[in-house]
C-alpha cells in the first residue's frame, strides 16, 4: 500500500509540476498583449474572490436578525446584501469583458507570432513532415490555449483567496470538517490530469493522420482540384476515405470521453458524501443547541462554497495542466532552430576565396533532400560569368531546380560553397541578395488578389508605382489579358472571392512572368520552364522581352524546349545530379552527345 501511495503522490507531483512549466511564459504573452487589461483583471479578479466571502457573511447575519426580531435590522442587512449581489455582479461583467477582450488580443497576437515564426524557417523546415506536424499543433491550438491558460491562472487565484476565506470561518467550528473539504476532492482531479495527459498524446500522435483528413477535405472542396474529382469520379472514393478517418477519430475520442466522464463522475462522489456527512453533522449540533441557526447557514454556505472553491481551484489546475501540454506544441514550434544547419558530410569542403571575380561559381557543390540518402546532385564546379545567359538541360529529376533552390539560398549545400561575386552565398544580407535575383518558378503560385497586386508582389517595395506595373505587365503579355477584363488592373483574379475572374493556365502563366519583370534591378534573372502553359506565338514574343530585358545580365533558364534552349550563350547539361556537357548549342550538335541525343529526340516529334 505504502508503494502505491508513493507512486501516487510522486505522479500527482510531477503533474503538478509539469502543470507550471509553461504558466510563465503562457502568462507573459498575455502581459505582452496589453498590460493595462492585465492589471484590471487582476485588480477585479482580488475583488471578486472576496465579494462570495462578504455575501455568506450577510447571510449570516440576516438569519440571526430575523431570529431576533429587529425588523429595522433586518431590512438594513437585506439592503447590504443587494448593495453586495449587485456589487459582485458588475464585477464579474467587467471581470468577464476584459477577460474576452484580452483573449481576443491574445488570441490574434499569438496566431501572428507563428506567422512570424513561419516566415523565419527554410525550405527545409516546409518539406518536413514533422515540423508540419508541430505546425498543425501549434495553430490548431493557438486562438484559445494561451487564452484558456490565463484565465484559468487568474481563477485559480480568485479560488484560492476565497478558499482561504471559507476556511478561516471553517476552522473555527472543525479542522476536520476543512481536512475532509480538501481530501474528498483530489481524486476526481487526479483522473482529470490522467485522462487530459491521454487525451493530449492521442491528439498529438494522430496529428499526420489529421492533416491527412484536412487534405481529403480540402482536395474535395477547392477549385484547384475539382476538375479531377468531377472528371475521374474521384468524389466517392475521397469522401469514404474522409468518412473513414473521421469516423476512427469519432471512435477514439468517445472511448477517451466516456472514460472519463465515467471516472469523474464516481470520484466527485466522494466530494458529495464529505459534504453531506458534515451537513448532518452541523445540523444535529443545531438540533441540539450547540450551533444558532445563523452560524448553521454560515457554515453549511462556507462549506458548500468552500468545496466549490477548492473543487474549482482542482478543476483550474487540471485546465492548466492540459494547457500546459498543449501550449508544449506552440512553443515546440517556437523554438524550431532556424539557423542553417552546419555542414556534416565528409566529403571535401571549399575554403577558397575567389576575390572580386564577377558572377556566380559553385565549387564542388553537393546536396541531399533532409532524410533521403540520395544525391540531388553532386560535385558541381561551374562559374557562370556576369552577363552571361545560361541554360540548364536535363530530364526531369535531374537536379536542374535542385541548383536554382540552392542558387537562390532557399537550401544551403550538403557539400562545397556557392559564391556570388567572389563572396559567398551565405555571407550575402538576406535582402540584398533577394533584390539582386528575380526568379519565375516552374510552380508559381496564383494568388487570389487582384491583378495590379498579382504583379506588383514582384517588387513589394514598388506596389504602390503604376507604371512600374504597367512596364511589368507589357513584358509578360498581361496587357492583353487585362484589355479583356472588367476592372482592368483592379480585376481580383480567381474565384474564392466576389466578383473574381478565373484564368487561363497562359494567363496565369503571363501574371507570374510579369512579376519577375517588376525586379528591374535584378541582375541575375532565372526562369524554370517559364513557358510551358504559352502557344509558340505567345512563348516566342515572351522571349524577345526576355532576351531585350537580360541584355547586361546574368540570365539562367530551364526549359525543355530546345527551340527556347538554343538562344542561350552558353547550355549546361546535367544528369543524375552531375553535369555531363556544357558548351553552346553548335558546339554540343557537334560533339554527338547527350544534348545531341536530347535535341534529336525532340526534332522527330516535328517531322
Amino acid at each position: 500500500m505504502r508503494f502505491s501511495l508513493n507512486n501516487w503522490f510522486s505522479s500527482f507531483r510531477s503533474s503538478f509540476r509539469d502543470t507550471l512549466l509553461y504558466t510563465k511564459r503562457s502568462l507573459g504573452l498575455a502581459w505582452k498583449s496589453s498590460p493595462r487589461m492585465s492589471v484590471l483583471i487582476v485588480f477585479l479578479t482580488l475583488i471578486s474572490a472576496v465579494m462570495p466571502l462578504g455575501v455568506a457573511y450577510v447571510g449570516k447575519v440576516i438569519i440571526d436578525s430575523v431570529l431576533s426580531g429587529s425588523v429595522e435590522s433586518t431590512i438594513n442587512w437585506v439592503l447590504v446584501e443587494a448593495g453586495v449581489i449587485a456589487l459582485q455582479a458588475l464585477v464579474q461583467r467587467a471581470l468577464f469583458l476584459y477577460r474576452t477582450l484580452l483573449g481576443a488580443r491574445l488570441a490574434l497576437d499569438v496566431n501572428v507570432l507563428i506567422l512570424e515564426k513561419a516566415l523565419t524557417l527554410e525550405l527545409r523546415h516546409f518539406e518536413d513532415s514533422e515540423v508540419y506536424d508541430k505546425l498543425t499543433q501549434a495553430r490548431r491550438e493557438a486562438s484559445s490555449r494561451p487564452v484558456s491558460m490565463a484565465g484559468n491562472t487568474m481563477q485559480l487565484a480568485q479560488n484560492i483567496l476565497t478558499l482561504l476565506g471559507y476556511i478561516t470561518l471553517l476552522v473555527s467550528f472543525s479542522g476536520w470538517a476543512v481536512l475532509g473539504l480538501l481530501l474528498a476532492a483530489f481524486p476526481a482531479t487526479i483522473a482529470e490530469m490522467r485522462y487530459s495527459r491521454k487525451g493530449f498524446r492521442l491528439r498529438n500522435w494522430r496529428s499526420p493522420d489529421a492533416r491527412r483528413l484536412n487534405y481529403v477535405e480540402y482536395v474535395l472542396a477547392n477549385d484547384a482540384h475539382v476538375k479531377e474529382v468531377k472528371v475521374l469520379n474521384l468524389g466517392p472514393m475521397l469522401l469514404q476515405r474522409y468518412k473513414d478517418l473521421g469516423e476512427a477519430f469519432y471512435a477514439e475520442d468517445k472511448e477517451l470521453s466516456v472514460k472519463r466522464s465515467l471516472w469523474s463522475y464516481v470520484l466527485s462522489l466522494l466530494a458529495t458524501v464529505a459534504f453531506y456527512a458534515t451537513y448532518l453533522v452541523m445540523a444535529i449540533a443545531t438540533a441540539a443547541g450547540q450551533l444558532t441557526l445563523g452560524n448553521l447557514t454560515l457554515y453549511v454556505a462556507a462549506f458548500r462554497q468552500g468545496q466549490q472553491s477548492f473543487q474549482s481551484c482542482l478543476t483550474a489546475i487540471g485546465s492548466m495542466y492540459e494547457d500546459n501540454l498543449y501550449m508544449s506544441n506552440l512553443f515546440s514550434f517556437l523554438e524550431i532552430p532556424t539557423t542553417r544547419a552546419e555542414q556534416s558530410d565528409t566529403a571535401p569542403v571549399s575554403h577558397k576565396s575567389f576575390g572580386q571575380e564577377k558572377g556566380i561559381r559553385f565549387d564542388h557543390v553537393g546536396f541531399r533532400y533532409p532524410g533521403n540518402d540520395e544525391w540531388a546532385v553532386r560535385n558541381i564546379s561551374l562559374f557562370i560569368p556576369e552577363g552571361q545567359s545560361m541554360a540548364l538541360v536535363g530530364h526531369n529529376g535531374a537536379g536542374k531546380t535542385t541548383f536554382i533552390k540552392l542558387l537562390c539560398r532557399l537550401y544551403e549545400p550538403t557539400e562545397g560553397r556557392i559564391f556570388l561575386d567572389g563572396k559567398n552565398l551565405n555571407d550575402w544580407d538576406e535582402l540584398v541578395l533577394q533584390q539582386r535575383i528575380s526568379v519565375v518558378f516552374q510552380d508559381y503560385n496564383k494568388y487570389q488578389f487582384k491583378v495590379r497586386e498579382n504583379v506588383g508582389i514582384g517588387s513589394v517595395e514598388h506596389m504602390g508605382d503604376e507604371e512600374r506595373i504597367w512596364r511589368a505587365a507589357e513584358l509578360g503579355g498581361v496587357e492583353e489579358v487585362v484589355a479583356d477584363l472588367p476592372d482592368g488592373l483592379d480585376t481580383q483574379l480567381g474565384k474564392w472571392f466576389k466578383d473574381g475572374t478565373e484564368l487561363s493556365g497562359g494567363q496565369w502563366q503571363k501574371i507570374a512572368l510579369s512579376r519577375a519583370f517588376m525586379r528591374e534591378d535584378a541582375d541575375i534573372l532565372i526562369f524554370d520552364e517559364p513557358t510551358a502553359a504559352l502557344d509558340a506565338e505567345a512563348e516566342q514574343l515572351v522571349f524577345e522581352r526576355f532576351r531585350t530585358l537580360a541584355k547586361g545580365k546574368t540570365a539562367i533558364l530551364i526549359s525543355h524546349r530546345f527551340p527556347t534552349v538554343r538562344m542561350a550563350e552558353r547550355i549546361v547539361v546535367v544528369e543524375g545530379g552531375r553535369i555531363v556537357e556544357e558548351g553552346s548549342h553548335d558546339d554540343l550538335l557537334r560533339k554527338g552527345g547527350r544534348y545531341a541525343e536530347l535535341f534529336s529526340l525532340q526534332a522527330k516529334g516535328y517531322l
